[in-house]
């Protein structure tokens, strides 16, 4: 399975988002354009905004305001990839130059400032004060979950609870607020905006956790991002973490090292390490769990095209190579 196929319930309203996305990436500030056009053209997964078609769906919304709100979605993941970028200076994404590579730092992190208020602009537009404190809040968090992820950067002794903390404030949140919005608008009873708040947050965690896992075991072609650049920013993910309690002293000392130094230079003998203490099944199994966590979510919605393609999209989630 592949995206198009995934998305095929709501294509039209993916376009009709592409569409929102390029006409408010508008600026008459050349830069501006430049820099979001880049990234923006690079494409990605667009797992959040299909989240908050998909919730809108699942609770029978048949308006439009869910194309721009998926589109404030996109934007706001946006400008944390730009500012990412830039914080673990990273020169790969989807494949091709980051775009502080291609623009420099200032741009970069300028032009996701610009696309965070712009994001603000149009979620405004949305007139409704329950939308712009789901979005305020979630955007909150992710700044904190930065934070809490450049805190824990060369720390060897972070535990698998302090690591999942990080993930779910820096990219389960969002997930979280694309399933609750979709409720919102679908004027969903407040258990089903719940299930698909807690559908989002599992998602995106297991989303992150599988992330983690092709860091040390994906094909650098399909990924779109560099083997190893975890490790070589000092990040302690989960098949780390693992390695350091489960592996040999020998492999745990390498693991720790490695991470302390912020160094990939001994990654191939890290990889044989994380590979053979069975670090990156026990992530997987994490990844796993919490898929089925987002599905068993869904119960108390009602079944339709929209519900049993969310299922699908978990179980993607965590079979992917990309």
């Amino acid at each position: 399975m592949n995206f198009a196929s995934l998305y095929a319930p709501i294509d039209a309203d993916m376009r009709a988002v592409d569409a929102v996305v390029r006409a408010r990436l508008h600026s008459e500030v050349a830069l501006v354009r430049q820099v979001a056009e880049y990234i923006i053209a690079a494409g990605g997964k667009r797992m959040r905004p299909a989240l908050v078609l998909l919730a809108a769906g699942a609770c029978g919304y048949s308006g439009t305001r869910h194309h721009d709100l998926a589109a404030v979605v996109e934007f706001i993941h946006t400008a944390t990839l730009l500012h990412d970028d830039v914080v673990d200076e990273s020169s790969l994404r989807r494949g091709r130059e980051t775009a502080n590579a291609v623009f420099g730092n200032p741009a970069s992190v300028l032009v996701g400032d610009f696309l965070y208020s712009r994001a603000f602009q149009i979620m405004v537009g949305a007139g409704s004060m329950r939308v712009m404190q789901v979005l305020a809040d979630a955007t909150n968090v992710i700044a904190e979950g930065e934070v809490l992820q450049l805190m824990n950067c060369r720390n060897a002794d972070i535990g698998i609870d302090a690591y999942l903390q990080v993930i779910r404030y820096k990219t389960a949140k969002l997930f979280e607020a694309a399933g609750r919005l979709g409720a919102i608008l679908g004027e969903a009873n407040p258990e089903i905006e719940t299930a698909l708040a807690d559908y989002g947050m599992h998602l995106g965690t297991a989303f992150q956790l599988i992330d983690d896992v092709l860091d040390y075991s994906g094909q650098e072609a399909e990924t779109g991002k560099h083997l190893g650049d975890d490790l070589a920013e000092g990040k302690p993910t989960l098949p780390l973490i693992h390695a350091i309690h489960h592996g040999t002293p020998e492999q745990a000392a390498l693991v720790r090292a490695a991470i302390e130094t912020a160094s990939s230079d001994r990654f191939a003998e890290v990889l044989v390490a994380v590979r053979s203490c069975g670090a990156l099944d026990a992530a997987r199994r994490h990844g796993l769990a919490e898929a089925a966590k987002a599905k068993a979510a869904l119960a108390p919605l009602p079944e339709s095209k929209f519900r049993e393609t969310l299922i699908q999209l978990a179980d993607f989630a965590v079979q992917r190579s990309f």
